[in-house]
């Protein structure tokens, strides 16, 4: 059974994110041993400047990558990454566990997103969208994603 983590910058606050989170977690129980770690974003400034921005994302950064588990492919959620389609994610899932990677990391930058070397350190970039979502909407996405995937997987009447 594969191993999931996924580290996201930011606690969740509103009661229907984490509902929602709570119900793709069970969901997911029976198809991947699923870990959600939280970490805290970095305070700013009212109006950062880039400069600020960037220290915090690298303080943030290192505190990601103190938390990835060892063997974990790592998996960046950034706009800049490969957008791809529910069945090519699918197949990602699949490749990675019939290549024996039987742990995989997801990383969910905060409002201000992920450190630049982090993201170069990451195995796959992955972006759900050119468009900008709530980090915290992300995490709850990604969740229904990899639910997804694993149903395409089964050849389930969940993905239509």
């Amino acid at each position: 059974m594969q191993s999931i983590h996924i580290i996201c910058i930011g606690k969740l606050k509103e009661a229907f994110y984490t509902e929602a989170v709570k119900e793709y977690s069970k969901r997911l129980s029976s198809h991947c041993i699923l870990t959600i770690e939280e970490l805290p974003e970095v305070r700013l400034s009212q109006t950062p400047s880039p400069t600020e921005i960037r220290s915090a994302l690298q303080k943030e950064a290192e505190n990601i990558q103190s938390r990835i588990p060892k063997g974990s492919a790592i998996i960046a959620m950034c706009i800049e990454g490969k957008t791809r389609s529910s069945e090519d994610f699918a197949s990602l899932l699949a490749d990675y566990g019939n290549r024996g990677v039987s742990r995989l990391c997801f990383l969910i930058g905060g409002s201000f997103g992920l450190d630049a070397e982090l993201k170069a350190k990451a195995d796959v970039r992955l972006s759900m969208s050119p468009m900008t979502f709530p980090h915290h909407l992300a995490r709850v996405m990604l969740l229904e994603q990899i639910y997804r995937g694993f149903q395409i997987q089964l050849g389930s009447k969940y993905h239509k």
